[in-house]
């Protein structure tokens, strides 16, 4: 990587672990090859690592974008989410990283626990993550689909109106397909709980 990055990307809240001898001081942007990028908080814990096997990192918009992107979300100092995507960017001046085509969530201590989308947002001054466009959530029991969900760091996934909800069979193929408004899956506890505002019905699932 890039050390001159260091001091132009960072400001009060992203650190960056870098290596290279490249002045970027007279060029508005640099291509990078096999990039692999810590990031720390204001307090210097590590809570993200980057990989992309080709990058370029725009001075002028304080941006990366990256390509093939594999991204580790860290939390007390152990990978929690590894996250796949065609594409990301990473802006420090909004503190966004966006994943683009292809995103895939995959759950460390849920080991069948998959989580697909168009785009995944993280604001990482936030604890939140959202996910939009064909959210699909799979495991060895349930398939949960929206145009929408919200990945939360207390370990629940919620799932915007309308909700498909698929219970899995014995032989691998969809049955009891449900229709609902807001879905909530508990990571954790393997639940589902349904929440209808208009009727003020909540239904929970247990596996």
């Amino acid at each position: 990587m890039i050390n001159g990055i260091k001091s132009i990307f960072v400001v009060s809240f992203l650190i960056l672990g870098c290596n290279s001898n490249v002045n970027l001081k007279n060029i508005s942007s640099q291509e990078i090859k096999n990039l692999n990028m810590n990031i720390y908080s204001d307090k210097g814990k590590k809570i993200l690592s980057i990989k992309s096997p080709n990058s370029v990192f725009d001075k002028e918009k304080n941006i990366f974008n990256l390509k093939e992107t594999t991204i580790n979300i860290i939390q007390d100092k152990k990978i929690k989410y590894i996250i796949n995507s065609d594409s990301s960017k990473l802006s420090n001046i909004n503190k966004i990283l966006e994943l683009e085509g292809n995103v895939k969530v995959k759950t460390v201590k849920q080991d069948n626990d998959q989580l697909y989308a168009n785009k995944f947002i993280w604001n990482i001054d936030k604890s939140n993550y959202l996910l939009i466009g064909d959210v699909n959530f799979e495991n060895n029991n349930i398939v949960l689909s929206s145009t929408k969900a919200n990945l939360g760091t207390d370990n629940i996934i919620e799932f915007f109106n309308p909700v498909k909800y698929k219970i899995k069979s014995n032989n691998n193929e969809g049955s009891n397909v449900i229709n609902a408004e807001n879905a909530f899956y508990n990571i954790k506890t393997k639940s589902v709980t349904f929440r209808s505002n208009k009727k003020r019905v909540k239904s929970n699932i247990y596996f």
